[in-house]
C-alpha cells in the first residue's frame, strides 16, 4: 500500500510518546527462525525508519529491514511522505547508534541495492522489524522468499492499523 504524502508534521507531536518507547521491554517472535548473521553488529547511524547501517567486525554494511516498509525521507523525487519523519525518530530511539544488534537473515542475505536484509534484534531481545509494525510506523512488506515472519509483523500492523496507532491515525489513508 502507498504511503500518503504530506509536508509540514513535525516531530514536536510525537516527542513525548516516542520518549516512552525509550524503556520499552524485548519481544521474541515465536516459532522456527531462519539463520542469525554474525554477532557483534553495532549501529552505526539510522538513514531513515526501515534502513541502518552497521558496523561488523570493522566492515560497514547497509541493513534494510526485513518485512517492513516505512514512509519515505530520502527520495530526491518526491516530497517526504506523511509519518516518514516520525518513524526514522522512532528507529533512531529503538537502534540508536552505538547500539549492538543482533542481525537474523532469511533466504536472501542482499536486495538489488546490495544492503543486507536482516531482521534486527537488539541484544535485550527487542524485535525492532516488529516493534516499528505494533507503533504504527511501517506497514507489511513482504518479499519472498524472505517471509518468515510475515503472518508476526502482518498481525501487528493490522492491529495498529485498527488502533489507529501512528501512520494509520496520522496520515490520510487512500480509498
Amino acid at each position: 500500500m502507498p504511503h500518503p504524502r504530506a509536508h509540514g508534521r513535525g516531530l514536536p507531536s510525537i516527542v513525548g510518546p516516542l520518549a516512552a518507547l525509550a524503556a520499552l521491554v524485548g519481544c521474541r517472535p515465536t516459532g522456527a527462525a531462519p539463520a542469525a548473521s554474525p554477532d557483534g553488529a553495532v549501529v552505526e547511524r539510522v538513514v531513515d525508519g526501515d534502513t541502518i547501517d552497521v558496523d561488523i567486525d570493522g566492515r560497514n554494511e547497509r541493513v534494510r529491514f526485513i518485512g517492513i516498509d516505512t514512509p519515505e525521507t530520502k527520495d530526491e523525487d518526491s516530497p517526504v511522505e506523511c509519518y516518514g519523519p516520525e518513524a526514522t525518530a522512532l528507529t533512531e530511539l529503538l537502534v540508536p547508534p552505538g547500539t549492538p544488534v543482533r542481525l537474523e537473515r532469511d533466504v536472501e542475505a542482499r536486495d538489488d541495492y546490495g544492503r543486507l536484509l536482516a531482521y534486527v534484534h537488539r541484544t535485550d531481545g527487542l524485535f525492532v522489524n516488529l516493534e516499528l509494525a505494533r507503533q504504527g510506523a511501517a506497514t507489511e512488506l513482504s518479499i519472498r522468499p524472505n517471509t518468515a515472519y510475515a503472518g508476526l509483523i502482518g498481525g501487528a500492523v493490522d492491529e495498529a492499523r485498527r488502533a489507529r496507532r501512528g501512520l494509520w491515525g496520522a496520515c490520510p489513508v487512500p480509498s
